[in-house]
């Protein structure tokens, strides 16, 4: 997988919040329900967002009752039916190549994990990445536009 872009990316400073909430609304599309906390680590070439409460309130019965199998069989298909789209918007955001992208979910605590491998480190003015940005949202779907 690769997927690289030509646009501009982000200032430094906001890079890792524009990534959190692109994520954030990409899976509040896709899934009808957004994280209510989203943080991106970027750490040389590597885009980590890790995300909270993600899972909607029939996959959270559907885990209650047993089914926590089916669950994470849907979460991965919609992990794959995002990953081009996600995937292309990490390049857009960072001005990267995207190598490949893994995802994982965790049922107790819910939690996701969207990790994205780039061609290089995102560079500003010759400085490497060492950099995070938490958001939290009130509701799950308290989603800036």
């Amino acid at each position: 997988m690769s997927v690289s872009t030509d646009g501009q990316h982000s200032s430094a400073a906001s890079l890792p919040a524009s990534i959190s909430n692109a994520i954030v609304k990409l899976m509040r599309e896709y899934t009808g329900r957004g994280p209510t906390k989203a943080r991106t680590t970027i750490r040389d070439n590597v885009v980590v967002v890790m995300l909270e409460q993600t899972l909607t309130k029939g996959e959270q019965s559907l885990a209650a009752k047993g089914r926590g199998e089916q669950v994470l069989g849907i979460r991965h298909e919609f992990q794959e039916a995002m990953r081009e789209e996600s995937s292309a918007k990490i390049a857009e955001l960072t001005g990267r190549t995207v190598t490949a992208m893994l995802s994982a979910n965790h049922l107790d605590p819910d939690l996701a994990a969207e990790i994205y491998v780039l061609d290089q480190s995102p560079d500003y003015e010759g400085r490497t990445w060492e950099s995070a940005a938490e958001i939290k949202l009130s509701a799950p779907d308290d989603m800036p536009s």
